[in-house]
């Protein structure tokens, strides 16, 4: 089996047993939209945050080797 059916798979049961626990839930369906947007508001803030937290840690990566190039290439000159 590849690892491509393995994830097809896996997604299909994530979303199948998301929808059964929805429509099984016993709050009512305005409760639980509710419940659904206020959690995605905040994975989307979670998803922003460690996003810009990459964003920063590729900068100051970058910013270490470009250092770095400079010193090498000053080095030569001499």
């Amino acid at each position: 089996m590849s690892a491509k059916n393995v994830l097809i798979g896996l997604v299909s049961g994530v979303a199948i047993g998301a929808a059964l626990g929805v429509l099984y839930a016993p709050a009512k369906g305005t409760t639980t939209r509710k419940r659904f947007s206020h959690k995605g508001y905040d994975y989307t803030g979670e998803l922003e945050e460690k996003f810009n937290e990459l964003i920063d840690s590729i900068t100051l990566q970058f910013e270490a080797v470009v250092e770095e190039a400079t010193l090498m290439a000053e080095r030569g000159k001499k």
